[in-house]
């Protein structure tokens, strides 16, 4: 019958893989980060060059963000990953090659960043396409969960093996890594089942320029562009800039790795834990609420502590709940914008959140004399403060309720 409809088992082999190649692609990202310094030296060049290899993500994502959202809409959420992992692979295999190189390996970090476009806006279509609608916060969360999982390694890992080996070889061995990632998804990534998920209602979505058109008429979805950009402007600036925030305090290099690791490890069951209690209660906007209610006193003291004890704990704090705050706050656009296919509405979250590389250059830019980004942090909790307020007026979205379902 054509009103039937299930989900199956094979929905988690296709969110494995699809978690694995983003896994990768925060890996590459996040890489320079916490060796700031070694990298200057490395290379020969000024920190703020090393920024600009991170910055380059966020400053790619802007102009590739709506062709990749039409890739994902007009073409299915398989051809863009596709695409994505394939850039992220070759590329990230050339900037290991490229030795102390420095104009190689920002070249190559370019065509990385150019693939990343492709992985991120899928993260709602990829569920949409296989997991029920009471199940996609939380398939969404795990997405991020990966991300953070790249990110917590990347920050872990990459100083302890830049003790060990060039720079270079590190990147190499990433990029082996990007390219097994995406074997594994073109050999076992599927555009989706052969029965739909939900009855037809829920999947109907319009074309990508009336989507456009009708999602941008709306005042909710305008505000959570808002709020997308102030949780990635905190969340981007802290990674980016982590060594160079807690240096002046006398915090090492490794303990800006492990705070990092910290802060993302947390995350990770930030996101996890909020995206399944969401979906339990079919309730999105008490969750972000909270989220970034309570990561207001984690960016306080990553910006004034000086224990090493107390640090750590406050890392743990921001990233639980700043983290948890996206995949929700993704998959509320979603709820918000419908009928708007699912790769426009997140590839304007996932644009406005990029769009905070004009934060992580304004932090630099708001130094202090003495190196403190307590001016720049400051304003981040103030603004995360008042985009809980703005998000508690809002209202869920009630959508039909599930019907049983059968999985194999």
């Amino acid at each position: 019958m054509s009103d039937q409809y299930r989900v199956y088992g094979y929905r988690w082999v296709v969110l494995g893989v699809f978690m694995f190649a983003n896994l990768m692609v925060q890996m590459l990202w996040i890489s320079y980060a916490p060796i700031t310094s070694l990298a200057t030296e490395y290379y020969g060049v000024s920190t703020l060059a090393i920024g600009v290899l991170s910055m380059s993500f966020m400053i790619a994502f802007i102009p590739l963000a709506m062709p990749a959202a039409w890739v994902t809409d007009a073409r299915g959420f398989r051809p863009a990953v596709t695409l994505g992992v394939v850039l992220m692979a070759v590329f990230g295999v050339t900037r290991g090659l490229a030795g102390t190189d420095y104009t190689l390996a920002l070249l190559s970090t370019i065509g990385i960043a150019a693939a990343q476009p492709f992985l991120m806006v899928t993260w709602t279509k990829m569920p949409a396409n296989w997991f029920a609608p009471r199940e996609r916060a939380t398939a969404v969360g795990l997405v991020t969960l990966a991300s953070m999982t790249g990110i917590a390694v990347g920050m872990a890992v990459t100083p302890v093996l830049a003790d060990l080996m060039p720079i270079a070889r590190v990147q190499l061995l990433y990029g082996g890594l990007a390219a097994v990632a995406a074997v594994a998804f073109l050999a076992l990534g599927r555009e989706r089942p052969a029965t739909p998920p939900c009855p037809a209602e829920m999947q109907e979505r319009t074309l990508m320029l009336d989507g456009l058109k009708h999602v941008l008429t709306l005042r909710s979805f305008l505000l959570i562009l808002v709020v997308a950009f102030v949780v990635m402007s905190t969340f981007n600036g802290v990674t980016t800039w982590v060594e160079q925030i807690i240096k002046p305090r006398g915090f090492s290099t490794t303990e800006a790795g492990t705070m990092g690791a910290i802060m993302l490890v947390a995350g990770i069951f930030g996101a996890v834990v909020l995206s399944a209690l969401s979906d339990r209660s079919g309730r999105r906007v008490r969750y972000v609420v909270l989220a970034l209610t309570a990561t207001v006193p984690g960016v306080l003291g990553v910006a004034f502590l000086s224990s090493t004890l107390l640090l750590y704990v406050f890392a743990a704090v921001l990233g639980f709940f700043l983290v948890a705050a996206f995949p929700i706050l993704m998959q509320y656009a979603a709820e918000t914008a419908h009928p708007t296919p699912e790769g426009t509405s997140n590839g304007l979250i996932q644009l406005s959140g990029q769009v905070s590389a004009v934060s992580v250059y304004a932090m630099e830019a708001l130094r202090t004399a003495d190196g403190s980004y307590t001016v720049s942090l400051l304003l981040l909790a103030a603004l995360l403060a008042a985009c809980a307020l703005a998000v508690s007026r809002l209202k869920d979205v009630t959508a039909p309720a599930d019907a049983a379902t059968t999985t194999r």
